[in-house]
Formats: structure tokens, C-alpha cells, sequence
């Protein structure tokens, strides 16, 4: 009897290998083979001709313009760039017990009760457990189906014999096809899993939601191949200890990648929040030198978030610098420019900077909330409570203008701020809210006039 051939994977990139190796080449990850049979494919020399695919000219192709399917869950809806596009595959991943099964079994209710037939195949739990999360959630549409089933032959049997609009896996790591003789959750697994599920959203125009696992790193568990071949790619984030957590698209071929969603985690499932920026300020009213309130755009939306910065003299040879929300070199170059512009010595201080809600910050604008946030917590100075601070600093300490200054500012107002610091060039053309107070500023050296 001929032995079995076999072959080392990557987990992580998908590199195939004749030997384990310590260390991909490829992608460079340690411990990450892992060794499969190798499947023996019959060569088919005949071509397949399929009398549907033929070549078309791009201006003789017509088809009706869909409305996009609403979730009833606007946050969810912002991000998807408006709602599901009919056969579409969602790819969303989180890391464990983030609630991503809460979601998308909230979601299947929802569409289910706009008479959308919807089949939620649970590969992790029983029926009787889903249900017991379906009771908690208040869910029960008449054209909800579950499913607990692994395997994908028995997956697409169910399909073409029910006829879903939308089908919702939970998870694909737990997918197998029973052809292949490698584990669920492997790259091969994954990797085929996610192909049928794709054909099948494609050929019978099911939207189709799976979920995946999160690694350690904080990437989505499996070859990098399964987030090329998905259509839009939502991550699940937010800390355990909060109950709010934050939706976010990292690919979306059919929308902006820029938004996000804000939900509140309850114990009768997720609740969306009407107005994110309450929740990332302070509610405390005494202001503390090192606090600085920021309007920052996400997308098309605008979230006043709060910066805090700690600046105290270090006990050892090399100051300290942490950054949590902002870039840790732009934190650096910008104690430089102080240092240099304002002759601010910091040479013997350790500076800790902080986003308040455990939001990312990577525009520009927010170059001069830092600064001054730096600058108040170093000269012990509180900045007002009821003022935000925006715009781009440059190595010369010059102040340049930035995107969307008149929605940065009417936010501000309607969360009830009464003044704003913003570059000198937005001036021009900004409609002031009522009772609201702007100041220009070109140059780092009046701002610290200004406040010192």
C-alpha cells in the first residue's frame, strides 16, 4: 500500500511546505505550520464551457438598481455604507465572548421579520442553546430557521432546499468539508469552507454573514486569503470590562471603510447609541491640567473624544514616552517640536498620553489637542471645560488647516462647548454657531500666549 503523502501549512499566510519549518518564509510567523494529507487531484483535460459566461460589452450590460437592505440597526447600516447588498459576503470577527453571535442573531431577527427567510447555522452551539439566546434577545421572527451543522455538504443541502435571502454562519472555523481529510479550523478547511460559501451567495444571491475567530495578534484567525476573497470585513471591538462596543469596516467593496457603529452591551442584547460622544467624555465637571477635548471625524460622523496626558519628572537616565490612541512617533516628534519651537524642556519627563473610551486616533487634526494637552499637564494649567482644540501642527510649529471645520465645530455646539482653538486658514468662510466663540491660531507660540 502506497504511503500517504503529506504537507506542512501555514496558518497564518498559507504557505505550503514539503518539511516543517521553525519559521515561515513567507510571512515570517513562528510555529505556524502544521502538517495535512495531501489530497490527490484528478487532472480534468476537458473544458468546461459553460453557455452562461459569455464576454459582454461593459455598455450593453443593464440591470435594475436594488435597494439596499436595511438591518434596522442604523449603526450597523452606517457602516455597511447604507445596508445589504443582496448576495454579498460579510465576514465579521471579534475576539471571544465580544458579542458577535448577539449581533448577527439580532440582525437574522430583524431581517426575518421585513418576511425575509433567514437560516442561522450555529457550528458551535446546539439548537436548544441558541435558542436559550434568542429568549434572552427577545428574538423569535416566524422566518427564522437554526441549524446546528458543521458540515459544509449538509450546509448547501439545507440552502437549496429552504431558499434563505440570508444566511448566517457561526463559525467558519468550525466549517469542515468532509473531502478534505485536514481539521476544521485549518487553512485548507477555512480556505475551501469559505469558497462554497461564496458561490453560494454568488449563484443563488443569499446575503451571507460568517463569523470569525480572532488570533492573539488581533487579527482574524486563518490564511489572509479568506479576508481577500469576502466582500466586507467587520471587526467587533471593545473591552471586556465596558459594556459599549465599537463596529468597524476594515474592507467594503461596496461602501466607505471610514465609519463606524456604536452599540451598548445589555443584558437584553445590543442597543445602539444615538450620540457617541457623550459616552468618551468625562461626566465629572472639575477639569484637570492634561485634559484636552478633541472633535475627531469617524467617517462621516463626528465624536468629541477626550485626550488626557500625565507629564511627570522620571527617576532614570531615559524619559519614558507611552501613547494609547495616538501614534507613539507622532507623540515623540511632537514633544520635539515643543522642545525646539517653545523651548519646552522635556528632556526629564516621562509622558503618558491617553484616548479616553479606547478610541484610535489617526488624523492629523488631532496634533494640536496633543500638544496642549502635553503643555497643561507639564505647567500644571487647566485647559477650559468648555472649549475643544483641533489642527495639524507642523515641524516649524506652524498650525495648518484641516478637513471639516465646520462639522467639528457645530458638534462642539451641540454638545454644548462655548469656544474652540482651531487653525487660522478654517477661518475663512466658517458659519459660527450662535453663542459660540472661534479663535484662529498660526502658530504654536500664540497658543501658549493664549493659555500661558
Amino acid at each position: 500500500m502506497a504511503k500517504q503523502k503529506t504537507k506542512f501549512i501555514c496558518q497564518n499566510c498559507g504557505y505550503i511546505s514539503a518539511k516543517w519549518l521553525g519559521r515561515c518564509t513567507e510571512c515570517g510567523e513562528w510555529n505556524s505550520f502544521v502538517e495535512e494529507l495531501e489530497e490527490k487531484q484528478v487532472k480534468d483535460n476537458r473544458l468546461n464551457i459553460s453557455h452562461e459566461a459569455k464576454p459582454q460589452k461593459l455598455r450593453d450590460i443593464t440591470f435594475d438598481h436594488e435597494k439596499r437592505q436595511s438591518t434596522r440597526m442604523r449603526e450597523l447600516d452606517i457602516v455597511l455604507g447604507g445596508g445589504l447588498v443582496t448576495g454579498s459576503l460579510i465576514l465579521v470577527g471579534g475576539d471571544p465572548g465580544i458579542g458577535k453571535s448577539t449581533l448577527l442573531l439580532q440582525v437574522a431577527d430583524n431581517l426575518s421579520l421585513q418576511k425575509n427567510t433567514v437560516l442561522y447555522v450555529s457550528g458551535e452551539e446546539s439548537v436548544k442553546q441558541t435558542k436559550l439566546r434568542a429568549e434572552r434577545l427577545s428574538a423569535g421572527a416566524e422566518e427564522l430557521y437554526i441549524v446546528a451543522e458543521n458540515n459544509i455538504e449538509r450546509i448547501k443541502y439545507h440552502v437549496e432546499q429552504l431558499k434563505p435571502q440570508v444566511l448566517i454562519v457561526d463559525s467558519i472555523q468550525t466549517v469542515f468539508n468532509p473531502e478534505i481529510s485536514s481539521a476544521p479550523g485549518t487553512v485548507s478547511q477555512v480556505r475551501e469552507a469559505t469558497n462554497q460559501f461564496m458561490n453560494i451567495a454568488k449563484k443563488f444571491g443569499v446575503t451571507t454573514f460568517i463569523v470569525g475567530h480572532v488570533t492573539k495578534q488581533g487579527a482574524i484567525a486563518g490564511p489572509k486569503i479568506l479576508e481577500h476573497m469576502v466582500d466586507t470585513v467587520l471587526y467587533f471591538e471593545g473591552e471586556r470590562q465596558s459594556i459599549f462596543r465599537i463596529l468597524r469596516a476594515v474592507k467594503n467593496r461596496f461602501g466607505s471603510t471610514n465609519e463606524i457603529g456604536i452599540f451598548e452591551m445589555t443584558n437584553r442584547g445590543l442597543i445602539e447609541v444615538d450620540n457617541p460622544s457623550k459616552i468618551f467624555l468625562t461626566n465629572s465637571d472639575k477639569k484637570e491640567a492634561g485634559s484636552v477635548i478633541i472633535p475627531t471625524l469617524e467617517g462621516t460622523r463626528t465624536v468629541l473624544v477626550e485626550m488626557q496626558c500625565l507629564a511627570s519628572q522620571t527617576n532614570f537616565n531615559m524619559p519614558r514616552r507611552m501613547a494609547i490612541g495616538i501614534d507613539y512617533n507622532k507623540l515623540v516628534l511632537l514633544t520635539a517640536v515643543l522642545e525646539k519651537k517653545v523651548g519646552m524642556s522635556l528632556y526629564n519627563q516621562d509622558i503618558y498620553l491617553n484616548v479616553v473610551g479606547g478610541v484610535s486616533i489617526e488624523e492629523p487634526a488631532a496634533d494640536l489637542a496633543v500638544v496642549m494637552a502635553i503643555a497643561s499637564s507639564f505647567r500644571e494649567v487647566c485647559i477650559p471645560s468648555d472649549m475643544v482644540i483641533f489642527g495639524e501642527v507642523g515641524l516649524t510649529g506652524e498650525i495648518r488647516n484641516v478637513n471639516q471645520a465646520q462639522q467639528r465645530v457645530n458638534e462642539a455646539a451641540k454638545m454644548g462647548f462655548k469656544k474652540a482653538i482651531i487653525p487660522k486658514s478654517n477661518l475663512e468662510g466658517l458659519e459660527r454657531p450662535q453663542n459660540f466663540q472661534v479663535v484662529g491660531m498660526q502658530h504654536i507660540d500664540e497658543v501658549f500666549k493664549y493659555f500661558f
